[in-house]
């Protein structure tokens, strides 16, 4: 097992990708903090890493308050020790058309998704600057790439994450500052979003297939805390989702016109909702996994490829290059 003596923070940490991530670091040797709402989840995440090994500490918080993230961190520091990555993870969101979200529930999404990325960015920038080094990862998806319709929140959010990562990553190469910056584009996945989000949706809500199991692609967010990659697409679907979108764009606003309201519900899931939990947690330790595993992939060609580049060389960039061809070829048969 790979063995570390650093210090990561994950925010939403207690459940979903989150806690798949927050697992991964410790098993390879991490002692993580754990910022997130939930107390019930919080404390189950804690007691993954310790269950490995690893030092663990839980502090509820509420992303979108620059004050708690700030005095988190300072706890992070002095019980744990100096932060040395990173992750932005904790999200929330609504599935409902633009004109019937609430304005307040469209500017909660903002303060969680797009600011809580924000606030845990400038608190590891402001301990990580100090010592000249450190890692700060965004988890972004790729919805910040490609707007679909019913979560015009959250698709807001991850493209503002992009911008801003953008920026903030070309002010710390200009000034040599030691510190990476890192955003993971995901898949749709096997997650509790879809159980406790906020939805106006008629069927229960569904992440659009194909669906990743978040081990995956958490296990990808480990690898970029140990070895920094600017950027990384996750997954073939959201490869072929960026590239399409980039070269073919008037074709994917058709797709997602068609496609995107019957593809983010289904008539065949029969759990009831838990949520929402947009403004406050829902009670319990709900894990990483949601309602999805009988359809939920644990590994593909192109997800494997960015674990071992060193391997594919090459052939991962080809493999990106293909996928891109194919999401094009889609594109333009829908023009037909």
């Amino acid at each position: 097992m790979h063995t570390s003596d650093g210090v990561a923070v994950v925010t939403g940490g207690s459940a979903g990708l989150g806690r798949a991530i927050v697992r991964a670091l410790a098993e390879r040797g991490w002692d993580v903090a754990v910022l997130a709402r939930g107390e019930d989840g919080v404390a189950g995440a804690v007691r993954d890493i310790e269950r490995v090994g690893a030092r663990g500490l839980g502090i509820p918080t509420d992303v979108s308050d620059r004050e708690q993230v700030e005095a988190a961190a300072d706890r992070v520091e002095k019980e744990l020790g100096p932060i040395a990555v990173w992750v932005n993870d904790a999200m929330v969101s609504v599935f409902a058309e633009f004109a019937d979200t609430d304005p307040e529930d469209f500017e909660r999404v903002i303060d969680v998704d797009f600011l809580g990325f924000v606030n845990g960015t400038r608190a590891a920038l402001k301990r990580m600057r100090r010592r000249g080094r450190g890692a700060i990862i965004q988890v972004g998806s790729a919805l910040a790439h490609r707007g679909i319709p019913l979560q015009a929140a959250y698709c807001s959010a991850k493209h503002a994450i992009t911008g801003f990562t953008e920026s903030v990553a070309a002010e710390l190469d200009h000034d040599g500052a030691g510190i990476s910056m890192s955003q993971v584009d995901m898949p749709a996945m096997n997650t509790m979003q879809f159980s406790w989000v906020k939805t106006a949706l008629p069927e229960h809500p569904q992440p659009v297939p194909p669906i990743y199991q978040p081990e995956v692609c958490a296990q990808i967010v480990a690898d970029v805390a140990e070895r920094p990659r600017r950027r990384i697409w996750v997954g073939e679907s959201t490869v072929t989702t960026i590239w399409g979108n980039r070269l073919a764009p008037r074709a994917a606003d058709r797709k997602a016109a068609t496609g995107g309201f019957s593809g983010q519900q289904t008539d065949q899931v029969h759990a009831q909702m838990l949520g929402p939990n947009l403004y406050e947690p829902v009670p319990g330790d709900h894990g990483a996994h949601g309602v999805f595993d009988d359809r939920a992939v644990s590994t593909t060609l192109e997800t494997w490829a960015l674990r071992h580049p060193r391997t594919t060389g090459a052939g991962a960039v080809l493999a990106a290059a293909a996928a891109g061809a194919l999401a094009v070829a889609a594109m333009l048969r829908l023009r037909r």
